[in-house]
């Protein structure tokens, strides 16, 4: 025991003899270098150098970890008779390692690095109060007598105006309650509270003093934003969220980004970025969903191009460029293709994927020279001009032939710039995705956007369209001219519209007159347009057939609209749209197309032929399209009657109790009563017919047969021998065959 003490204190002054020496190789080499001639007489020596504490012996490390290296330097340096200590210079050291091997927070890539008010635990930020003392109390206070002085802390995230040191205890007291308690809290992180002065409030002049406070704020833990409300700061951090914008995408910036996926889509590739069917991760948003609206735009534009050539189109909201691309690829010189969007990675986005489907871009009027990315032997299947400009502005400046307009929401801000410049004849095409406001479930939405009041029906979907149709037809109203109605289509996601535009006054005043309002009885959901004339009628409830309003209390009808009360198809346009999808494959939409056909004609058939001449590729390119233009005049001249406007339910119109007929055999019934019928694509189950609904009713009833009860047997309910509408449909049974000789559907 005696020897292992003796060898204790001979280490101990081998230390002490160390330390000495490196003391008067700090006093030489401070003595070669000579004092300025107004320096200050140097400060008399301290009492005795303070003993570092387990906290500051380990602070370097935890500093390292926490990238605080350059507040340790400021608190544990302190000046000696001998010039520098030689704390300072072992933090020197550890400063240099630092910067040898910086962590991750400190790489350049990074945006910038943690605040120390945001921290992981409580005693982190406790850590940083007794590293920090120093920042806070001069050198007079380390000369004090008092030894409580010592022992006291400041707060690291208050100034000293604010919170003077203080003991241990009270210091944690403050820092729970004031910093922590109100802290964000964002993936194992605190983002507390701050009193420090980055954030400075804007001073106020009292008199003839200026005071200035210090405002309380939060620090971003993603960017370098500075947010004075906790709320405002929860709200900013769940927009970082939203966008895919987190801390562990800035820690690993460095890191090669992921690659972008290849998707496939009619013959076409393209490139999307991650998170590319979430519209608010991603500049570029491509719906899958969306697939069947692309390919009648498709159809639409292959119809067009049929009757004229080459066509100018537009693409004014590209994305990913995916439907631009499409046009480009599969029918080649006899369209222009123009793809525009405002955000710049969409831009670069679109370019790349043209050339992934080896087209030309063009970028300013000027062909984008990548020769080294194109193989020797490639041939360019077309051009494609990619534009970077806002969607109105473009529209002033250039005239196309075709315009698809599909915005994020509502498209009701860009009709007035796309009727602006569009040529004669040419088609505008709009996809609204507002379907909330379109489909009665935000009807203030509807009445700001539309200007027009709509209540949820049965018949929502029609409704929907014809909005839709009565805002274009005002639009291209005001800038003279009128529209024809091609097909209007609505269905879960989306509702296009596609009209072809017809210039003149005369036209735009037509197109005035087919707008009008609906009135709509609440009660048994009978619908009718009003008639025309600015007299004022003394009881609107007589135009409606319905006898609800003597029958009910109160008022029964509401007023719908403005809506557009004319056709919503063109037969032939259609057909000569089923047959580009049949030459171009798309076998997804032909039995759209054919629903479509049916609804435009409301007739049950179930054949039909479209008739186009078999030399039509072996004739000259003029007489071609000479005899296209023909065709394309004849089909618009034949012009049936229009189809009736909406449709009806028949789940909705049951009687309970009873059990329908099937709906091929009930369209059969209704058929033979005389009456004009048709299936629709707005509704699975939705009847377009002719009829009143006193009369749908009663042969829906007249064919319904009961439910077993009581041992009674099924049969034909019987109605009434004085109902008219029976006898009616008795003798149409009569003249005609049997229900089983009815044409499938």
């Amino acid at each position: 025991m005696e020897n292992m003490a003796e060898e204790e204190l001979l280490s101990l002054e081998e230390e002490e003899e160390e330390e000495e020496e490196e003391e008067k190789v700090v006093a030489q080499d401070s003595a070669r270098v000579p004092a300025p001639a107004s320096a200050p007489a140097p400060a008399p020596p301290l009492a005795q150098a303070p003993a570092l504490s387990p906290s500051l012996a380990s602070a370097p490390d935890e500093a390292e970890s926490n990238g605080l290296v350059s507040p340790l330097k400021l608190v544990l340096t302190r000046h000696d008779k001998d010039g520098v200590s030689e704390i300072e210079l072992k933090i020197e050291k550890v400063t240099e390692v630092v910067k040898e091997s910086p962590s991750i927070l400190d790489s350049s890539d990074l945006i910038r690095e943690r605040h120390i008010s945001i921290q992981r635990q409580l005693a982190d930020l406790e850590k940083l109060a007794s590293v920090t003392e120093g920042d806070f109390d001069s050198a007079s206070s380390l000369n004090s007598d008092n030894p409580d002085a010592e022992n006291k802390q400041a707060c690291p995230l208050c100034p000293k105006e604010r919170f003077r040191s203080c003991n241990s205890h009270k210091l944690r007291r403050h820092l729970q309650n004031l910093h922590w308690k109100v802290s964000v809290e964002f993936e194992g992180y605190r983002m507390c509270i701050c009193h420090l002065s980055c954030r400075p409030v804007k001073p106020n002049i009292i008199g003839e003093q200026i005071s200035s406070k210090m405002g309380a704020h939060y620090h971003c833990i993603i960017c370098s934003a500075t947010i004075a409300r906790r709320t405002d700061m929860l709200g900013h951090v769940r927009r970082h969220v939203n966008k895919g914008e987190t801390k562990s995408k800035y820690i690993a910036a460095s890191a090669a980004k992921p690659p972008n996926e290849i998707l496939k889509e009619a013959d076409t590739d393209v490139q999307v970025c991650p998170n590319y069917s979430v519209p608010q991760k991603t500049d570029s948003y491509f719906n899958p969903k969306m697939k069947l609206n692309r390919q009648l735009i498709f159809c639409t534009l292959a119809a067009l191009a049929g009757e004229r050539k080459p066509l100018e189109c537009l693409d004014a909201f590209g994305a990913t460029g995916i439907m631009g691309l499409q046009w480009a690829k599969h029918l080649g010189n006899a369209v222009k293709v123009t793809i525009n969007d405002l955000n710049e990675n969409s831009v670069t986005l679109i370019q790349e994927n043209c050339h992934l489907n080896k087209l030309k871009v063009v970028v300013d009027s000027k062909e984008e020279e990548e020769s080294e990315d194109i193989l020797e032997g490639e041939e360019k299947l077309g051009n494609v001009e990619v534009t970077k400009m806002d969607a109105n502005v473009l529209m002033h400046l250039r005239s196309f032939d075709f315009i698809h307009l599909d915005p994020f929401g509502t498209s009701v801000n860009y009709l007035d710039s796309a009727f602006r410049n569009i040529r004669n004849l040419g088609i505008v095409s709009v996809t609204s995705t507002d379907i909330s406001s379109l489909y009665a479930k935000a009807q203030h939405v509807a009445r700001r956007h539309y200007g027009c009041n709509i209540v949820r029906t049965e018949y929502y979907k029609e409704l929907a369209a014809r909005i839709v149709v009565a805002a274009v037809a005002r639009a291209a109203a005001r800038c003279n001219k009128g529209i024809e109605v091609l097909f209007a289509v609505a269905l879960e996601h989306f509702v296009l519209v596609v009209v072809r535009v017809l210039r003149g006054p005369t036209s735009a005043d037509e197109t005035a007159k087919k707008i009008q309002y609906l009135i709509h009885c609440q009660w048994c959901e009978e619908r009718i347009f009003q008639k025309d004339g600015n007299m004022v009628e003394e009881n609107p409830y007589r135009q409606l057939p319905c006898n609800c309003h003597g029958s009910m209390p109160g008022k029964t009808a509401i007023e719908l609209g403005p809506l557009w009360s004319s056709s919503l198809f063109n037969t032939g346009f259609l057909k000569r749209m089923l047959f580009e999808s049949f030459r171009h494959g798309l076998d997804d939409i032909q039995t759209l197309i054919k629903t479509l056909i049916f609804e435009s004609e409301c007739t049950p058939q179930s054949q039909f032929s479209i008739h186009v001449p078999s030399n039509l590729s072996k004739q000259g390119k003029r007489k071609g399209g000479e005899t296209i233009t023909n065709l394309a005049k004849k089909q618009k001249t034949d012009v049936s009657t229009e189809h009736p406007p909406f449709y009806y339910n028949i789940h909705r119109h049951s009687i309970k109790g009873m059990n329908m007929p099937k709906l091929k055999k009930f369209l059969c019934y209704l058929s033979q009563a005389g009456f004009r019928v048709s299936r629709t694509h707005f509704d699975p189950m939705g009847v377009r017919t002719d009829a009143p609904l006193t009369q749908f009713k009663s042969i829906l009833l007249k064919y319904s047969t009961p439910t077993y009860t009581g041992g009674q047997a099924e049969g034909h309910v019987q109605s009434p021998p004085e109902d008219p509408v029976a006898d009616k449909v008795e003798m149409a049974g009569n003249d005609k065959a049997d229900t089983s000789s009815c044409r499938r559907w």
